[in-house]
């Protein structure tokens, strides 16, 4: 489909991102009504409402509108329904942690910083690699291959053990850093070398090994070093989702049937060598085994989610702050308990509609390296978001992934504040030749409104 030519004038421009304002003002508006209801809940349990407490939702209605004008701006022509998404998102999660007491807990701190922060940054990164200046990060295969491995190893070798894992200095996670400079070196390989990879010789398919061991190798050695780490939550992230770029470059589903067994032969392995992971699967089989240790964390997820029922119990009702570290890892069940189940299917939803469009950009990249990173991008959150959401909910072991965009933490959401923006640099494309402009311009095309006034997202 062709990208219609930039906006020239400010009005122009200013019409073109009409259904990304639309959207971005509801959702504002909604966040803003959930915050005053926060707010009025405050005296109902003995605590008062400071002018400070207004810092929060003010930096995050700023950050969002300034993000949107800067697009309008420059002439952005990228995905107008991303930063809406995100917007609704972060502002859950904006509620969820002020309810948890993560914004009262200091004056002018750092949590009062990281959202608009982030959001600041995904906008710089949109506007600076639009154009298709995304493309020389290809050229940096290597690059990335080395900084993945080099964070690790410095996390292993500076960095502290805390309940079996090991965390960089100050408890800070480096290792976040790895969902998108992983993801960039096999978008880059898989790129250079898709051909040789999509080649199955001989009569039994087999995945061409001389083409493909750089890759296996960089991914067993970044593997296994998280490992070593007990970071088992990133290593099915950044595994999954390196199968799913080979996948999505060379158009062979053989490599998902050859991960697959790869990934159940390891996980027993894993199983068998770290009484970490042993722990959390006992306790998934069975919490009330151990309900007062191991088990005490699901447990009080599931009760709180029970106790939300199908409307939840309120801003005022809830007791979100009896389930441990649930501003982070076990947020969701933060939301359920205060808005039920409508309200935590509603933010499902929303995740759903964020991975759809990831992938509809990765369909509509005019690059291969751009359809594979926005492809790895997207697979990198969808995955998360699963992981957190089916360790919450006992579906599957808990992996104390961060829900994105909601649960607190700085490296994760400055990441994927950084992927996104990535992404919405993807969605806006490259300059077409002069030939090219001259047609599209005498072909007109259709303006982002129908005549109805209804919104158009193409």
């Amino acid at each position: 489909m062709a990208r219609p030519a930039r906006p020239e004038t400010l009005a122009e421009r200013w019409d073109a991102r009409a259904p990304e304002r639309q959207l971005l003002l509801w959702v504002l508006f909604a966040v803003g009504v959930g915050f005053l209801m926060v707010l009025g809940a405050l005296p109902k349990d003995g605590i008062a409402v400071r002018a400070l407490d207004l810092l929060a939702p003010l930096s995050f209605v700023l950050a969002f509108l300034g993000a949107h004008l800067l697009f309008v701006a420059v002439g952005f022509r990228g995905d107008q329904l991303l930063l809406a998404l995100v917007a609704f998102l972060a502002g859950v999660g904006l509620l969820a942690q002020f309810r948890m007491g993560v914004y009262a807990a200091e004056a002018l701190g750092l949590a009062h910083l990281v959202l608009p922060a982030g959001i600041g940054v995904l906008a710089l990164v949109a506007v600076a690699l639009m154009d298709g200046r995304y493309r020389p990060l290809a050229a940096g295969i290597w690059l990335w291959a080395l900084l993945s491995l080099g964070i690790v190893c410095l996390v292993l070798a500076t960095g502290q053990r805390f309940r079996g894992a090991v965390y960089g200095a100050g408890f800070i996670t480096p290792t976040e850093a790895l969902k998108l400079t992983a993801v960039l070196f096999a978008a880059a390989f898989i790129d250079r070398h898709a051909k040789a990879l999509a080649n199955w010789p001989g009569p039994i398919p087999f995945p061409p090994l001389r083409a493909l061991w750089p890759l296996a190798l960089f991914a067993a050695l970044l593997l296994g070093l998280l490992l070593v780490q007990r970071d088992l939550g990133l290593v099915l992230i950044l595994g999954l989702a390196l199968l799913l770029q080979l996948t999505a470059g060379t158009k062979r589903v053989g490599y998902l049937v050859y991960g697959a067994l790869v990934i159940f032969g390891a996980g027993w392995v894993v199983l068998q060598l770290f009484s970490h992971g042993q722990r959390r699967v006992a306790s998934w089989l069975d919490p009330f085994a151990d309900p007062t240790g191991t088990g005490w964390q699901v447990l009080q997820g599931l009760s709180g989610m029970y106790a939300g029922g199908l409307w939840g119990e309120g801003f005022s009702q809830a007791r979100p702050r009896y389930t441990p570290i649930a501003e982070s890892d076990f947020i969701y069940a933060v939301v359920a308990e205060e808005l039920g189940f409508i309200g935590s299917a509603l933010l499902l939803i929303c995740f759903a509609l964020l991975c759809w469009r990831l992938i509809l950009i990765a369909s509509r990249a005019r690059s291969p390296f751009g359809m594979l990173t926005a492809a790895g991008i997207a697979a990198v959150l969808s995955i998360q978001t699963l992981l957190n959401v089916g360790g919450v909910t006992r579906t599957i072991p808990v992996t104390g992934v961060t829900l994105p965009f909601i649960s607190q933490g700085g490296s994760s959401l400055l990441v994927s504040c950084i992927a996104l923006g990535l992404v919405l640099a993807i969605s806006d494309g490259e300059p077409k030749p002069v030939r090219q402009r001259k047609t599209t311009a005498k072909r007109a095309a259709s303006p982002p409104r129908g005549r109805a006034g209804r919104l158009r997202f193409t």
